[in-house]
């Protein structure tokens, strides 16, 4: 009995040591858990990147949140706060949707045709990033970091200047500035393709589908015909799709007018391509 007393005498102490400390704890998590929560951070230059994206598509209105997060490469610091890998992932998806929608329509009766390798052909992120990008201007405002260091930056430094260059790939030079070795190998077009990718998620997002239909018709495809080249949307396609672009409003069309338009466009080109095919014989 003696024992027993003296153990509870001996435990007072220490029980009371323990719970004057998880007292203490529990009173700081309290305390944390009072605190304001805090907002999603925006950067300063949020509005710049919004400006940008509603300068090269005029008729939409992006909101800086959003301009702010298609304009933001993973690789970039500033990517713990959200960057474009969610929407580049969707804009794969709706620019291979509507590319392979385009090719069933004016391609149904030719069985010949790979369509996956057609799509891997012409939607290519490093042709996107080479051809696409610098109409839109994109490496001018694109926040991304190079996967290389410093010295392999500066051992690239003085790139053969004689080479030509396309004058869209001029655009391109803007990404360099900070930069001047950056060259294809270091993931260049690659990172301007996903932005590309990124733009078309973050119109779908936030515009919807109509409007993500008529920028692909309008200001992507257009620009991934390429004549005289292995890549790109093969030659017999090309006045389909000149042909839509131009009875969507051409490269500078409003891309808020009603759907109704492209639907009718697309429409007159089946029927288009459908008379074009003779009639089988019955034996």
């Amino acid at each position: 009995m003696e024992c027993k007393q003296q153990a509870k005498t001996y435990c007072k102490p220490a029980q009371s040591l323990f719970c004057c400390k998880m007292s203490r704890i529990f009173r700081r998590s309290l305390s944390s858990f009072k605190r304001a929560p805090q907002a999603f951070p925006i950067a300063e230059d949020s509005a710049q990147f919004a400006a940008h994206l509603n300068n090269i598509l005029p008729s939409l209105h992006f909101p800086p949140e959003l301009a702010q997060r298609i304009l933001t490469h993973g690789s970039h610091k500033a990517a713990i706060h959200g960057h474009n890998g969610r929407l580049s992932f969707v804009g794969r998806r709706v620019l291979e949707s509507y590319y392979l929608l385009f090719l069933h329509s004016v391609a149904r009766n030719q069985n010949q045709h790979d369509y996956e390798y057609l799509s891997s052909r012409a939607l290519n992120t490093y042709l996107l990033g080479e051809h696409v990008a610098p109409r839109w201007s994109l490496g001018r405002v694109l926040r991304w970091t190079p996967t290389v260091s410093q010295d392999v930056l500066l051992a690239h430094k003085n790139v053969k200047k004689s080479s030509a260059k396309q004058p869209a790939d001029v655009e391109l030079e803007n990404a360099l500035t900070r930069n001047p070795g950056i060259v294809r190998s270091v993931g260049l077009y690659k990172v301007m393709g996903e932005a590309v990718q990124s733009v078309m998620g973050g119109v779908y997002h936030q515009f919807g589908g109509s409007v993500a239909h008529r920028l692909f018709h309008t200001r992507i495809l257009p620009h991934i015909l390429l004549p005289d080249k292995a890549e790109g949307v093969p030659v017999e396609f090309h006045h389909q799709a000149l042909t839509i672009c131009e009875r969507m409003g051409g490269v500078d069309g409003n891309l808020l007018v009603q759907e109704l338009a492209s639907n009718r466009a697309l429409s007159e080109l089946e029927l288009e391509a459908v008379e074009t095919v003779q009639p089988k014989r019955v034996a």
